[in-house]
């Protein structure tokens, strides 16, 4: 039977996030998710919330967690937007800003719902070449375009690119939004969000699922000039005025306050992660130097594909792609200690197998 109501379809290759083994009894170095819990008030929160409130609508503008991530930040509260985690922030990003016949530019590896959410919007997009070495070259995005957007750190190289270089690209681009998704900057790096004062076509992207460890409460959050920002609102409540449930709102609200978690919780995944540069190095892994909360790795004498194998037949799950340029690697997330001494002792067998 001929199905004439399928030409109008809109029809997309979705984006394939990282395997969620049903088994919880695993190592999961997957996806990026942070292994210690979140800060205790979350819990707080959870412990003691009135359940009646949910008959209620949340708050639209989500004022108790916009207000306590300017404060954090030391922006007006206009000048922030809050999603259902980074990937909804930028998904309202590129609908918002993203609207010329001129294409967006993005490099050809890194964040893969890039050219997902580019389809699906029929945004026209060109995809840049990194160096040899993963990095950025800033004149690749000195010319015409309809956008600019790449991770910093990049994913999943986890290459840091320095805010001089990202400024001479924001410079070069007056008249196109420039979009900086720094979901891993709290690992190490210095972010992009103080230029935010500076270039009002400047927006900065950051999520509580990874230095914050609420990747299941989904929270994002995008910096900008109080007319990006506006503008985004503007889509965002022609679509769907509540997003962002009441639990979240204030779980999140109440993370962002505590400092010193926060600070002690990354500089444990930053040890972690340095002495497993160690650990990979011995085994004859090379890699980028990772200035996030994975490593991109590269085995010697095995493929890449088959050490993917071996891990996940022994419960441990890192993430691999049968994709050219980045199949001779493997990401593997930064877990505890225990988890990572784990992986390196069934790689020892792997390897040496």
């Amino acid at each position: 039977m001929n199905k004439s109501w399928e030409s109008g379809v809109r029809r997309v290759v979705p984006y394939v996030p990282g395997e969620q083994p049903k088994n919880t009894n695993v190592i999961k170095l997957n996806t990026n998710e942070n292994p210690y819990p979140p800060a205790p008030e979350v819990r707080e929160i959870l412990d003691n919330f009135d359940v009646s409130r949910m008959r209620l609508y949340p708050t639209p503008d989500a004022a108790v967690l916009t207000d306590a991530i300017a404060e954090r930040y030391g922006v007006d509260p206009a000048q922030v937007f809050v999603g259902v985690g980074s990937d909804d922030v930028i998904s309202m990003a590129f609908l918002t800003f993203f609207n010329s016949d001129k294409p967006i530019l993005f490099p050809d590896i890194t964040y893969s719902f890039y050219p997902v959410w580019a389809d699906v919007y029929r945004i026209p997009y060109v995809k840049k070449p990194l160096r040899p070495d993963f990095t950025i070259d800033p004149e690749d995005y000195k010319c015409e375009n309809g956008g600019i957007i790449f991770p910093n750190p990049n994913a999943p190289t986890g290459v840091y690119e320095s805010v001089e270089m990202i400024e001479d690209i924001i410079r070069a681009n007056p008249d196109s939004v420039v979009m900086i998704d720094e979901a891993y900057i709290d690992f190490g790096c210095e972010s992009c969000l103080p230029l935010t004062e500076k270039y009002d076509n400047l927006l900065v992207i950051q999520t509580f699922s990874k230095s914050r460890s609420m990747a299941g409460m989904r929270i994002g959050f995008a910096i900008g000039s109080k007319k990006l920002i506006q503008y985004m609102n503007d889509v965002k409540f022609s679509i769907n005025s509540y997003t962002m449930n009441t639990v979240t709102q204030l779980c999140g609200a109440a993370a962002v306050r505590n400092e010193i978690y926060f600070r002690e919780t990354v500089q444990k995944i930053i040890d972690t992660r340095e002495y497993s540069k160690t650990r990979l190095a011995e085994l004859g892994f090379t890699f980028p130097d990772s200035k996030s909360n994975f490593i991109f790795a590269s085995p010697k004498c095995k493929t890449a594909e088959y050490v993917f194998t071996e891990l996940k037949k022994r419960s441990i799950f890192v993430r691999w792609w049968d994709q050219p340029i980045i199949k001779d690697h493997l990401r593997i997330s930064i877990g505890t200690r225990e988890e990572m001494d784990a992986l390196f002792s069934a790689l020892e067998e792997i390897l040496n197998g």
